[in-house]
């Protein structure tokens, strides 16, 4: 049964013909109005945060930032609702248990559309819906990525970063340190550029290569190959300086961890 206020949707994908298809279902829907589209992750992350609708349709599999880096991107107190819509199904077990509001396969068919709105409707007539439950929303997408990115080796080559108003693409491979602040991750380049990212230190690590980056402590992460220089710390621990002239400490633990490969022949 339609509610008394519409569902205000967006929808995200690369795919024109995909895109059209579930525009066209979506406004036959008496309870629905598409308040805008996106061909491109970037524009869907500026789209939700202009418009602030209820829901947001994403693609998984969209060049550059994909459906999970959009939900990591956009404002915190502006995401809304997030089902995910992708020609794979490798995520979805993670998908529906970390309380995603839906999963659609393309194609996708007009009965199980339906059901994702009525699902949406549902979460918004909840108390604090929007708060409460759109956070879950994007705590479960960048967990479930992350997931099957280490399982199936797809690891990270670009991370997305805001800076004002813009999206700047930042590569894996320009990245020298990444240190945490609670979860605010400070990146820093080869040449010395910062990026600041909203995202738990663990959820981005289980992303990015084991063998390209290592962890010095519970809030450092380097490149391997940006060290150039180990020299011993006290109580049996070392600093390590980077190729950019960073000097990060290691932990006695990750020390440990540290002469056991990188300073064994």
């Amino acid at each position: 049964m339609p509610t008394a206020a519409p569902l205000r949707v967006v929808v995200a994908d690369d795919e024109r013909p995909a895109r059209s298809f579930l525009l066209s279902l979506l406004r036959s829907y008496d309870d629905v109005v598409v308040v805008g589209e996106a061909g491109s992750g970037d524009e869907a992350v500026r789209l939700i945060e202009r418009e602030r609708p209820d829901l947001a349709l994403l693609d998984l599999q969209m060049p550059e930032l994909d459906g999970l880096d959009v939900v990591r991107t956009v404002a915190r107190d502006l995401l809304p609702l997030v089902a995910f819509v992708t020609a794979y199904d490798e995520y979805a077990v993670q998908a529906f248990e970390l309380n995603a509001v839906d999963y659609l396969l393309k194609p996708v068919e007009p009965v199980r559309l339906r059901r994702t709105i009525e699902r949406a409707h549902d979460r918004l007539d909840r108390a604090d819906a929007r708060s409460a439950d759109a956070a879950a929303v994007v705590r479960a997408a960048a967990q479930a990525g992350a997931a099957q990115a280490a399982a199936g080796g797809g690891w990270l080559r670009r991370i997305p970063v805001r800076k004002k108003d813009d999206v700047h693409i930042i590569p894996v491979d320009r990245i020298a340190s990444i240190e945490a602040e609670g979860e605010t991750l400070h990146l820093t380049t080869h040449q010395l550029e910062k990026h600041t990212l909203h995202l738990p230190l663990r959820d981005l690590e289980a992303r990015l290569d084991p063998q390209r980056f290592l962890r010095l402590s519970r809030s450092t992460l380097v490149r391997t190959d940006a060290i150039t220089k180990v020299s011993p710390g006290s109580g049996g621990t070392f600093v390590v300086t980077l190729a950019n002239g960073q000097t990060l400490g290691v932990s006695r633990i990750r020390s440990r961890a540290l002469r056991d490969t990188l300073l064994k022949l």
